[in-house]
Protein backbone atom coordinates (compact mmCIF):
# COMPACT_ATOMS: atom_id res chain seq x y z
CA UNK A 1 0.00 0.00 0.00
CA UNK A 2 1.07 3.06 -0.69
CA UNK A 3 -0.36 6.89 -0.25
CA UNK A 4 0.00 9.65 -3.01
CA UNK A 5 -0.75 13.07 -2.15
CA UNK A 6 -1.96 15.20 -5.37
CA UNK A 7 -2.67 18.81 -4.80
CA UNK A 8 -5.74 20.34 -6.26
CA UNK A 9 -6.47 23.55 -6.00
CA UNK A 10 -7.67 24.45 -2.38
CA UNK A 11 -8.25 20.84 -2.19
CA UNK A 12 -5.63 17.99 -1.49
CA UNK A 13 -6.27 14.82 -2.51
CA UNK A 14 -5.02 11.69 -0.09
CA UNK A 15 -5.03 8.85 -2.95
CA UNK A 16 -4.36 5.32 -1.24
CA UNK A 17 -3.07 2.65 -4.03
CA UNK A 18 -3.38 -0.55 -3.01
CA UNK A 19 -1.09 -3.64 -4.35
CA UNK A 20 -1.27 -7.23 -3.28
CA UNK A 21 -4.37 -7.10 -1.04
CA UNK A 22 -5.90 -10.04 0.19
CA UNK A 23 -8.64 -10.41 2.58
CA UNK A 24 -8.46 -11.40 6.20
CA UNK A 25 -9.82 -15.00 7.70
CA UNK A 26 -13.19 -15.82 7.18
CA UNK A 27 -16.04 -18.17 7.40
CA UNK A 28 -16.90 -18.59 4.15
CA UNK A 29 -17.21 -16.93 0.70
CA UNK A 30 -20.80 -15.18 1.11
CA UNK A 31 -19.48 -13.35 4.56
CA UNK A 32 -17.04 -11.39 2.09
CA UNK A 33 -19.21 -10.55 -0.58
CA UNK A 34 -18.29 -11.09 -4.33
CA UNK A 35 -14.96 -8.23 -4.56
CA UNK A 36 -13.91 -9.77 -1.23
CA UNK A 37 -13.38 -6.72 0.39
CA UNK A 38 -15.92 -6.88 2.78
CA UNK A 39 -14.52 -7.40 6.25
CA UNK A 40 -13.79 -10.60 7.81
CA UNK A 41 -16.79 -11.27 10.40
CA UNK A 42 -16.56 -13.27 13.53
CA UNK A 43 -18.88 -16.46 14.11
CA UNK A 44 -21.56 -14.30 16.32
CA UNK A 45 -21.14 -11.53 13.66
CA UNK A 46 -21.70 -13.69 10.75
CA UNK A 47 -25.02 -15.16 12.52
CA UNK A 48 -26.42 -11.89 13.32
CA UNK A 49 -25.29 -10.19 9.60
CA UNK A 50 -25.80 -12.94 7.01
CA UNK A 51 -27.73 -15.40 8.55
CA UNK A 52 -30.30 -12.89 9.79
CA UNK A 53 -29.61 -13.86 13.75
CA UNK A 54 -30.76 -11.70 16.77
CA UNK A 55 -28.22 -10.94 19.52
CA UNK A 56 -28.67 -10.97 23.33
CA UNK A 57 -30.52 -8.53 24.15
CA UNK A 58 -28.72 -5.78 26.85
CA UNK A 59 -25.59 -7.68 25.87
CA UNK A 60 -24.22 -4.99 23.44
CA UNK A 61 -21.50 -2.27 24.55
CA UNK A 62 -23.15 0.07 21.86
CA UNK A 63 -26.07 0.30 24.18
CA UNK A 64 -24.35 3.01 26.46
CA UNK A 65 -22.21 4.58 23.44
CA UNK A 66 -23.78 8.34 23.86
CA UNK A 67 -20.35 9.84 21.83
CA UNK A 68 -20.84 11.78 18.60
CA UNK A 69 -19.81 10.20 15.54
CA UNK A 70 -21.55 7.92 13.12
CA UNK A 71 -22.58 4.10 13.51
CA UNK A 72 -21.11 1.67 10.51
CA UNK A 73 -22.19 -1.40 9.14
CA UNK A 74 -19.56 -4.08 9.97
CA UNK A 75 -19.43 -5.68 7.52
CA UNK A 76 -18.86 -3.51 4.45
CA UNK A 77 -18.32 -0.11 6.65
CA UNK A 78 -21.00 2.46 5.12
CA UNK A 79 -22.53 5.05 7.08
CA UNK A 80 -26.13 3.93 8.71
CA UNK A 81 -26.56 6.17 11.23
CA UNK A 82 -25.85 9.50 12.85
CA UNK A 83 -25.06 9.55 16.71
CA UNK A 84 -28.02 12.55 16.80
CA UNK A 85 -30.56 9.58 16.16
CA UNK A 86 -29.78 7.17 18.71
CA UNK A 87 -31.75 7.19 21.88
CA UNK A 88 -32.71 4.91 25.06
CA UNK A 89 -35.81 2.46 23.75
CA UNK A 90 -35.09 0.15 27.03
CA UNK A 91 -35.89 -2.12 24.47
CA UNK A 92 -31.91 -4.10 24.94
CA UNK A 93 -30.73 -3.34 21.36
CA UNK A 94 -28.92 -0.05 20.32
CA UNK A 95 -32.14 1.81 18.42
CA UNK A 96 -32.34 4.50 16.15
CA UNK A 97 -35.33 7.28 15.29
CA UNK A 98 -33.66 7.95 11.79
CA UNK A 99 -31.15 6.80 9.57
CA UNK A 100 -28.92 8.23 7.71
CA UNK A 101 -30.41 9.05 3.44
CA UNK A 102 -30.02 6.13 1.67
CA UNK A 103 -28.43 3.72 3.74
CA UNK A 104 -30.91 1.65 5.09
CA UNK A 105 -33.11 -0.87 3.08
CA UNK A 106 -36.63 -1.70 4.69
CA UNK A 107 -37.68 -5.20 4.02
CA UNK A 108 -40.28 -7.40 4.48
CA UNK A 109 -39.37 -10.02 7.27
CA UNK A 110 -39.62 -13.98 6.85
CA UNK A 111 -42.43 -13.89 9.47
CA UNK A 112 -44.81 -11.70 7.68
CA UNK A 113 -45.35 -9.53 10.50
CA UNK A 114 -41.98 -7.32 10.89
CA UNK A 115 -40.18 -4.78 8.95
CA UNK A 116 -36.29 -6.37 8.65
CA UNK A 117 -33.51 -3.61 7.95
CA UNK A 118 -30.54 -4.29 6.02
CA UNK A 119 -27.68 -2.32 4.83
CA UNK A 120 -28.20 -0.55 1.83
CA UNK A 121 -24.44 -1.04 0.48
CA UNK A 122 -23.73 -4.95 1.66
CA UNK A 123 -27.87 -5.83 2.01
CA UNK A 124 -26.14 -7.42 5.44
CA UNK A 125 -28.79 -7.94 8.34
CA UNK A 126 -29.21 -5.09 10.95
CA UNK A 127 -32.58 -5.37 12.37
CA UNK A 128 -36.07 -3.99 12.38
CA UNK A 129 -37.94 -1.09 12.53
CA UNK A 130 -40.80 -0.34 14.23
CA UNK A 131 -43.41 3.02 14.17
CA UNK A 132 -46.40 3.95 16.11
CA UNK A 133 -44.77 3.62 19.35
CA UNK A 134 -44.44 7.11 20.50
CA UNK A 135 -40.81 6.76 21.77
CA UNK A 136 -39.53 10.11 19.85
CA UNK A 137 -40.93 12.82 17.81
CA UNK A 138 -40.06 11.00 14.70
CA UNK A 139 -41.94 8.02 15.75
CA UNK A 140 -39.61 5.12 14.48
CA UNK A 141 -37.24 3.08 16.24
CA UNK A 142 -34.77 1.57 14.23
CA UNK A 143 -33.58 -1.83 16.36
CA UNK A 144 -30.44 -2.57 15.65
CA UNK A 145 -28.37 -5.61 16.34
CA UNK A 146 -24.83 -3.78 18.40
CA UNK A 147 -22.82 -6.73 16.58
CA UNK A 148 -23.82 -5.57 13.05
CA UNK A 149 -22.36 -2.15 14.00
CA UNK A 150 -19.18 0.02 14.42
CA UNK A 151 -19.01 3.24 16.40
CA UNK A 152 -16.50 5.65 14.84
CA UNK A 153 -16.59 8.81 16.91
CA UNK A 154 -16.55 12.59 15.38
CA UNK A 155 -16.00 15.84 16.71
CA UNK A 156 -19.29 16.83 14.91
CA UNK A 157 -22.13 14.49 13.46
CA UNK A 158 -21.86 13.77 9.57
CA UNK A 159 -23.31 15.88 6.71
CA UNK A 160 -24.28 14.49 3.46
CA UNK A 161 -24.16 16.64 0.30
CA UNK A 162 -25.92 15.19 -3.13
CA UNK A 163 -23.98 15.75 -7.03
CA UNK A 164 -25.36 14.53 -10.18
CA UNK A 165 -22.44 14.74 -12.59
CA UNK A 166 -22.23 11.88 -14.88
CA UNK A 167 -22.09 8.14 -14.58
CA UNK A 168 -21.40 8.26 -10.96
CA UNK A 169 -17.90 5.73 -10.92
CA UNK A 170 -15.91 8.95 -11.63
CA UNK A 171 -17.35 11.53 -9.49
CA UNK A 172 -17.81 9.34 -6.48
CA UNK A 173 -14.14 8.16 -7.16
CA UNK A 174 -12.89 11.78 -6.99
CA UNK A 175 -15.11 12.25 -4.24
CA UNK A 176 -14.04 9.57 -1.87
CA UNK A 177 -10.68 11.00 -1.68
CA UNK A 178 -11.21 14.37 -0.47
CA UNK A 179 -9.70 14.94 3.08
CA UNK A 180 -12.99 14.81 5.11
CA UNK A 181 -14.96 12.76 3.46
CA UNK A 182 -16.56 9.57 4.96
CA UNK A 183 -17.78 7.56 2.57
CA UNK A 184 -19.47 8.43 -0.95
CA UNK A 185 -22.09 6.39 -2.15
CA UNK A 186 -23.42 5.98 -6.08
CA UNK A 187 -27.01 6.23 -6.29
CA UNK A 188 -30.07 7.65 -8.12
CA UNK A 189 -32.29 11.03 -7.01
CA UNK A 190 -34.44 13.35 -8.69
CA UNK A 191 -37.04 10.51 -9.82
CA UNK A 192 -40.43 9.83 -9.60
CA UNK A 193 -40.20 6.16 -9.09
CA UNK A 194 -39.34 3.77 -5.64
CA UNK A 195 -36.34 2.07 -5.41
CA UNK A 196 -35.29 2.15 -9.03
CA UNK A 197 -33.04 -0.59 -11.25
CA UNK A 198 -29.79 0.64 -13.05
CA UNK A 199 -31.68 -1.07 -16.04
CA UNK A 200 -34.54 1.20 -15.09
CA UNK A 201 -33.02 4.07 -15.20
CA UNK A 202 -30.92 3.91 -17.95
CA UNK A 203 -33.90 3.35 -20.04
CA UNK A 204 -34.72 6.96 -19.52
CA UNK A 205 -38.06 7.23 -18.40
CA UNK A 206 -37.66 7.32 -14.45
CA UNK A 207 -36.36 11.08 -14.35
CA UNK A 208 -33.46 9.98 -12.07
CA UNK A 209 -30.05 11.10 -11.99
CA UNK A 210 -27.34 9.27 -11.65
CA UNK A 211 -26.10 10.69 -7.81
CA UNK A 212 -23.20 11.08 -5.53
CA UNK A 213 -24.11 11.25 -1.94
CA UNK A 214 -21.03 12.77 -0.13
CA UNK A 215 -20.82 12.11 3.78
CA UNK A 216 -18.32 14.31 5.20
CA UNK A 217 -17.45 15.51 8.50
CA UNK A 218 -18.26 19.21 8.44
CA UNK A 219 -15.01 20.13 10.84
CA UNK A 220 -12.83 18.87 8.16
CA UNK A 221 -14.00 20.07 5.41
CA UNK A 222 -16.67 22.88 4.15
CA UNK A 223 -19.65 22.42 1.83
CA UNK A 224 -19.07 25.16 -0.02
CA UNK A 225 -15.11 23.53 -0.80
CA UNK A 226 -17.19 20.27 -2.10
CA UNK A 227 -19.34 21.77 -4.34
CA UNK A 228 -16.48 23.85 -5.53
CA UNK A 229 -14.57 20.69 -6.45
CA UNK A 230 -17.87 19.07 -8.08
CA UNK A 231 -17.44 21.96 -10.35
CA UNK A 232 -14.21 21.49 -11.20
CA UNK A 233 -14.21 17.32 -11.79
CA UNK A 234 -17.32 17.39 -14.63
CA UNK A 235 -18.08 19.64 -17.45
CA UNK A 236 -20.79 21.67 -15.88
CA UNK A 237 -21.73 23.50 -19.47
CA UNK A 238 -22.74 19.85 -21.20
CA UNK A 239 -26.37 19.29 -21.27
CA UNK A 240 -28.12 15.84 -20.58
CA UNK A 241 -24.36 13.93 -20.75
CA UNK A 242 -20.97 14.28 -19.78
CA UNK A 243 -18.34 13.07 -22.61
CA UNK A 244 -19.65 9.89 -24.18
CA UNK A 245 -22.35 8.96 -21.62
CA UNK A 246 -25.55 10.16 -23.54
CA UNK A 247 -29.04 10.78 -21.96
CA UNK A 248 -31.03 12.62 -18.88
CA UNK A 249 -29.54 10.30 -16.29
CA UNK A 250 -26.07 11.76 -16.71
CA UNK A 251 -27.29 15.45 -16.47
CA UNK A 252 -25.47 17.62 -14.53
CA UNK A 253 -26.98 18.72 -11.24
CA UNK A 254 -27.04 19.22 -7.28
CA UNK A 255 -29.19 18.38 -5.13
CA UNK A 256 -29.53 20.96 -1.83
CA UNK A 257 -31.06 20.02 1.87
CA UNK A 258 -31.66 23.59 2.53
CA UNK A 259 -31.37 27.44 1.92
CA UNK A 260 -28.09 27.60 2.70
CA UNK A 261 -26.00 24.58 0.68
CA UNK A 262 -29.03 26.58 -2.39
CA UNK A 263 -27.21 29.71 -1.56
CA UNK A 264 -23.39 28.68 -1.96
CA UNK A 265 -24.63 26.51 -5.11
CA UNK A 266 -26.02 29.49 -6.64
CA UNK A 267 -22.83 32.05 -5.59
CA UNK A 268 -20.30 29.39 -7.45
CA UNK A 269 -23.20 29.29 -10.29
CA UNK A 270 -22.55 33.01 -10.41
CA UNK A 271 -19.13 33.05 -10.39
CA UNK A 272 -18.62 30.49 -13.12
CA UNK A 273 -21.29 32.71 -15.74
CA UNK A 274 -19.14 35.59 -14.87
CA UNK A 275 -16.54 33.72 -16.24
CA UNK A 276 -18.08 33.22 -19.65
CA UNK A 277 -19.39 29.95 -19.17
CA UNK A 278 -22.67 28.58 -20.11
CA UNK A 279 -23.58 26.12 -17.12
CA UNK A 280 -26.06 24.15 -17.34
CA UNK A 281 -25.97 22.84 -13.70
CA UNK A 282 -29.70 22.30 -12.14
CA UNK A 283 -30.37 22.86 -8.55
CA UNK A 284 -33.30 20.56 -7.29
CA UNK A 285 -34.26 19.58 -3.96
CA UNK A 286 -32.94 16.39 -2.39
CA UNK A 287 -35.56 13.66 -2.08
CA UNK A 288 -34.95 10.20 -1.74
CA UNK A 289 -31.60 8.75 -2.39
CA UNK A 290 -31.98 5.22 -3.49
CA UNK A 291 -28.41 3.78 -3.18
CA UNK A 292 -27.29 1.88 -6.61
CA UNK A 293 -26.40 -1.84 -6.79
CA UNK A 294 -23.60 -3.28 -5.06
CA UNK A 295 -21.54 -3.70 -8.50
CA UNK A 296 -21.45 0.02 -8.86
CA UNK A 297 -19.98 0.84 -5.52
CA UNK A 298 -16.28 1.71 -5.54
CA UNK A 299 -16.04 0.92 -9.24
CA UNK A 300 -12.85 1.88 -10.05
CA UNK A 301 -11.16 0.84 -6.90
CA UNK A 302 -12.62 -2.21 -7.34
CA UNK A 303 -11.37 -2.58 -10.95
CA UNK A 304 -8.13 -0.81 -10.70
CA UNK A 305 -9.25 1.44 -13.48
CA UNK A 306 -9.52 5.05 -14.18
CA UNK A 307 -12.68 7.55 -14.80
CA UNK A 308 -12.93 7.88 -18.39
CA UNK A 309 -15.01 11.09 -18.06
CA UNK A 310 -13.94 13.04 -15.12
CA UNK A 311 -10.58 15.11 -14.03
CA UNK A 312 -9.94 17.87 -12.22
CA UNK A 313 -9.66 21.24 -14.08
CA UNK A 314 -9.54 24.47 -12.10
CA UNK A 315 -12.38 26.59 -12.64
CA UNK A 316 -12.59 29.19 -9.94
CA UNK A 317 -8.74 30.72 -10.14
Amino acid sequence: MKWVTVALGSVALVVVVTLGWAPGPSRGEDIMGEDGKWRALSPEEARVIVEKGTERPFTSPLLVEDGTGVFQCRRCGAALFDSQAKFDSRSGWPSFDEALPGAVRELPDADGRRTEIVCGQCGGHLGHVFRGEGMTEKDTRHCVNGVALDFVPRTEALAVAYFAGGCFWGVEHLFAAVPGVVEAVSGYMGGAMAAPTYEEVCGGDTGHAETVAVHYDPQQVSYETLARFFFEIHDPTQVNRQGPDVGDQYRSAVFVRDASERAVVEGLLAQLRAKGLAVATEIASAETFWPAEAYHQDYYKRTGKAPYCHAWVPRFD
